[in-house]
C-alpha cells in the first residue's frame, strides 16, 4: 500500500469513526435554532450575535459554528477580522424549519428516538432482540404503540415522516400512472402527506387514509388544501380490522417493520379485499440483489434491526412476498432514495 493509499484508508477510517459526531452536532445545531435564526436574518451574523440571540454560550457557539462549517452546512466569511456565519443552500433548503423541504422533523426523530436506541445495537445483534421488546418485553408491533404513547410523541413521530414525503412524495407517487385506479387506501398514511400528492397528480382520484384511531384523531384537526373533498379518513387496524374494497391499496415505509410471515398476511388480505385488475404500491428502500448496497438501505435496515424487527429486502424478496399473497404481475421501478414496487390482482 503506498503512502497516499495509506492516508486515504485512514482519512475513511476517521470518517466513519466519528460519524455519530457529525450527525450529533447537525442535530444540536437543528435543535438550537441555528438554522432558523441564520435564514430570518438574511445576512451573515458573527459568532457572538448568534450566541446571544439562542441563548447559548459564546465559546461553545463558535465551536458548533465553526464544526457545522467543516460539514459544509454553514459558510464563514472574514470581515475585519472577524468571522460571520450564514446558511449554506443545504442549511436553507432542508434544515431551516420554515422550508418547504424540511427534514427538521425527521432529524429531530433521529436524534430523540433513534440515536439513544443505537446504544443498544451491539447487544440486539448478539440476542436478535429489537430495542422495545428488548428493553420492555413488548412484542415488534407494540414499538408504535410506544411512539404514539402520548400526543408530543405521535406528534414527533407523524412530523418525522411527513418530511420525508414532502422530500419524496411526488417522485414515488408518479413512479407508476396511477389514474387507472379511481379509489384508493393509503393504509398507515398518518396525516396525509402521500394521499395530497396522490389527488393533486390524479385529479380523478379519491384516497381514504387508513390508521389507528389517535393517529385519524389528530390528522383530522390539522389544516388541509382545497383538495380535502377527495381526501377521507378512516380508523382501524389494517392487521386486525376488515379493509374495505379499493382499486389501490399504498403501503408506504410499512411493511420494512415487519417480518416475511406479518407481511404476507398482510398483502393475502388486501388481494382478497382488492377488485379485479387493482393492486398493491408498496414504498420501500430496497437492497441490491447481491446485498451489497446501497449503502442507506443497510443503515435503514440496521434500524429496522434496533426498532421493530423489521428488515429490508431486495427486489425479488418483495416480488416473493407478492407472489406468495396472490398478486401475478409485478413491477418495480428504483427512485433517488426510495424504490416503488406495483403487485396487480388479475
Amino acid at each position: 500500500m503506498s503512502v497516499t493509499e495509506d492516508t486515504e484508508t485512514i482519512r475513511t477510517l476517521f470518517r466513519q469513526q466519528h460519524g455519530f459526531l457529525m450527525s450529533k452536532i447537525m442535530f444540536t445545531a437543528c435543535e438550537l435554532g441555528v438554522f432558523d435564526l441564520l435564514l430570518e436574518s438574511g445576512e451573515p451574523l458573527s459568532s457572538g450575535a448568534i450566541a446571544e440571540r439562542l441563548g447559548t454560550s459564546p465559546s461553545g457557539t463558535e465551536r458548533l459554528l465553526e464544526a457545522c462549517v467543516s460539514l459544509k452546512l454553514l459558510r464563514m466569511e472574514r470581515k475585519d477580522s472577524e468571522g460571520l456565519y450564514g446558511n449554506t443552500n443545504l442549511a436553507n433548503l432542508y434544515l431551516a424549519k420554515s422550508s418547504p423541504k424540511t427534514q427538521y422533523h425527521y432529524l429531530k426523530f433521529y436524534s430523540e428516538v433513534t440515536y439513544p436506541g443505537l446504544q443498544f445495537l451491539t447487544d440486539i445483534v448478539r440476542e436478535g432482540k429489537g430495542l422495545f421488546k428488548k428493553t420492555h418485553g413488548m412484542l415488534p408491533n407494540s414499538c408504535f404503540a410506544a411512539l404514539y404513547r402520548s400526543e408530543e410523541e405521535l406528534q414527533r413521530f407523524s412530523d418525522a415522516m411527513n418530511d420525508a414525503w414532502n422530500l419524496y412524495g411526488r417522485e414515488v407517487m408518479s413512479a407508476f400512472n396511477l389514474s387507472q385506479f379511481p379509489l384508493i387506501y393509503d393504509l398507515g398514511g398518518g396525516s396525509g402527506t402521500l394521499a395530497k400528492e396522490c389527488v393533486s397528480l390524479y385529479p380523478n382520484s379519491m384516497v381514504t387514509v387508513f390508521d389507528l384511531p389517535k393517529v385519524v384523531e389528530r390528522a383530522k384537526k390539522q389544516p388541509m388544501s382545497s383538495n380535502k373533498m377527495r381526501i377521507t379518513f378512516k380508523q382501524g387496524d389494517f392487521f386486525e380490522d376488515p379493509v374495505p374494497e379499493a382499486d389501490l391499496y399504498i403501503l408506504a415505509r410499512i411493511l420494512h417493520d415487519w417480518e416475511d410471515e406479518k407481511c404476507v398476511q398482510l398483502l393475502t388480505k388486501l388481494h382478497q379485499a382488492c377488485r379485479p385488475g387493482g393492486g398493491v404500491l408498496v414504498i420501500e428502500m430496497l437492497l441490491n440483489e447481491d446485498r451489497c448496497g446501497p449503502f442507506e438501505a443497510h443503515l435503514h435496515s440496521m434500524l429496522m434491526l434496533v426498532l421493530t424487527e423489521g428488515k429490508d429486502r431486495t427486489p425479488s424478496e418483495y416480488k416473493a412476498l407478492f407472489t406468495s399473497a396472490g398478486f401475478k404481475e409485478i413491477q418495480h421501478k428504483k427512485g433517488s432514495c426510495y424504490s416503488i414496487v406495483l403487485g396487480r390482482k388479475q
